[in-house]
């Protein structure tokens, strides 16, 4: 929402005045908040607000992002600039878990090693299952070892400032509520489109929450009867059509070039450089997508949706693509206006979206 002054806050959260004073205070005198612009009173009367916004002096965050065969590390200004970039493969053959939370600790080490003052926090995204009671990972595909790996504690443990943990499509919704699309807004969602599909969403100003907090899983919502068989056991599965699996597929079947190795960004280039078939695949997977977005916009109304993952490599064409597809399937448009974006390149989400977890955590009355 940008700098504002207490009372704004006040208004926002619902709060007292005097409740967002005893909030805000600490965070000055931590230096985490700073002291802005005066408004002055209004033709009612009134005393002058004063803005609050990060201060440019706080100390950085420590951002994690954890995948089955990757760990990436960096600092965040409160700001969203990232810093003290490091990244480690996790080794097929890792079995052990002490092992892997070595390789994490050592890379979190090298980044906090680029800043001569403490950090905030640490925040990690994670891939795939977690359980948000015990800050522990409940599943990650093709890297069982870290099944349980109560990566919250051990590495508030280790490194003696707080930790937050949550699933990565989650820490895209609070990295872009802090520092992207979602700034200001009280309804949006973000969906990832890549590998696998993920969602989630902001709803009356807060993160939602499934019961138990487990996060949606929208990519398996049924969007064809009898489909395509799913990697979960069932038919027809959003996620059977709008992944980079479909696309590589049907790229195969249609006898386009190297469809193994396809991605969104050189679908684009085939397209626009008159490859036979290209472009019709394309507007075929910006159609399978749009199905998808048009019902969780039916559904949710969420109007603003910023789209993560792989499909941002796809720039402008992919976007209005899947735009023109959505607005064809949607009841009474006109009355119902969706604005997609695209989001930024997938690690600095990732890492933005990390951090904002810990400004969250600090800053608890305004998530």
């Amino acid at each position: 929402m940008g700098p504002s002054s207490r009372v704004e806050l006040a208004r926002v959260t619902g709060a007292s005045r005097a409740t967002i004073g005893g909030i805000v205070q600490p965070l000055i005198d931590q230096g985490i908040l700073a002291e802005g612009d005066v408004v002055p009173a209004n033709r009612t009367g009134g005393k002058p607000a004063t803005k609050l916004w990060f201060s440019k002096e706080a100390k950085p965050i420590c951002a994690v992002r954890l995948m089955h065969d990757r760990v990436h590390t960096c600092l965040v200004t409160l700001e969203g600039e990232i810093y003290a970039q490091h990244d480690v493969d996790l080794a097929k053959d890792l079995t052990d878990v002490a092992d892997a939370l070595q390789i994490v600790s050592a890379c979190v080490e090298k980044s906090i090693a680029s800043t001569h003052q403490p950090v905030l926090g640490i925040g990690v995204a994670v891939a795939n299952e977690l359980n948000p009671q015990t800050g522990s990972i409940a599943a990650m595909d093709l890297a069982p070892h870290l099944h349980g790996f109560a990566i919250e504690a051990e590495l508030a443990k280790r490194f003696g400032v707080p930790a937050c943990v949550d699933q990565d499509t989650r820490a895209l919704l609070v990295g872009d509520r802090w520092f992207g699309q979602g700034r200001g807004q009280r309804n949006f969602a973000v969906v990832y489109i890549g590998q696998s599909l993920g969602a989630a969403l902001y709803v009356d100003g807060h993160p939602y929450r499934a019961a138990g907090g487990k996060h949606c899983q929208i990519g398996h919502t049924i969007v064809q009867l009898n489909g395509q068989m799913c990697r979960c056991g069932r038919r027809g599965c959003w996620e059977t059509i709008a992944t980079l699996r479909w696309l590589r597929g049907e790229a195969k079947a249609r006898g386009l070039p190297n469809p193994g190795s396809l991605d969104v960004s050189r679908m684009v280039w085939l397209a626009e450089t008159g490859v036979k078939g290209a472009k019709e695949l394309l507007e075929d997977y910006a159609s399978n997508i749009s199905v998808g977005l048009a019902n969780l916009q039916q559904l949710m109304a969420p109007n603003c949706i910023t789209l993560h993952g792989d499909i941002v490599r796809g720039g402008k064409l992919i976007l209005d693509l899947i735009g023109e597809s959505v607005r064809q399937l949607m009841v009474n448009p006109a009355g119902n206006e969706i604005a997609l974006a695209l989001g930024d390149q997938e690690d600095v989400a990732g890492l933005r979206g990390a951090a904002g977890l810990v400004i969250c955590e600090l800053l608890n009355f305004m998530i």
